[in-house]
């Protein structure tokens, strides 16, 4: 479940970062669809390898051996397609929509998908608080958001 949250809210984060921060910064929609694509599947392996090398690094120091791969591949494989599968949210509006309105829809989908991402897990955790899970998911991407909007104004 850690690499199931990790890999959904930094693909959310990263990828509507990147995109906001670039389409402030006035390229083209042909570059922003690009940039997303190549930030898509270059940041999701390497979410997945970074899973997999942790993962296996702390097994094997809990278990002073040599381990098995087959759960480390798992986590790492989880990682993958969590990131992959839910950093096109962010890039779908840009590839349907004009940049100066794919911009407010793509940070727009993005934080619901950070609220929503915030109430399952909480859901699937049984924490009580749901709510509040879900706002903090909101306000912490959110403001991980906000820094790429914010250095692509600065670089224009």
């Amino acid at each position: 479940m850690r690499n199931f949250i990790f890999g959904v809210e930094d693909s959310l984060v990263s990828t509507a970062g990147l995109l906001s921060g670039i389409a402030t910064a006035g390229v083209s929609r042909g570059n922003i669809l690009a940039t997303g694509v190549v930030l898509i599947f270059v940041e999701a392996f390497s979410m997945a390898v970074g899973s997999f090398l942790s993962e296996r690094s702390a097994e094997e120091y809990l278990a002073q051996a040599e381990l098995p791969t087959r759960r480390s591949v798992g986590v790492g494989s989880i990682m993958f397609v969590s990131y992959f599968a839910t950093g096109f949210i962010p890039l779908f509006p840009y590839l349907i929509l004009d940049v100066s309105v794919a911009f407010p829809a793509s940070i727009v989908a993005s934080l619901v998908a950070l609220f929503i991402l915030g109430l399952v897990a909480a859901r699937v955790l049984r924490i009580k608080k749901t709510l509040r899970s879900g706002l903090r998911m909101l306000v912490v991407g959110g403001f991980a958001i906000a820094l790429g909007v914010a250095v692509g104004s600065f670089v224009r």
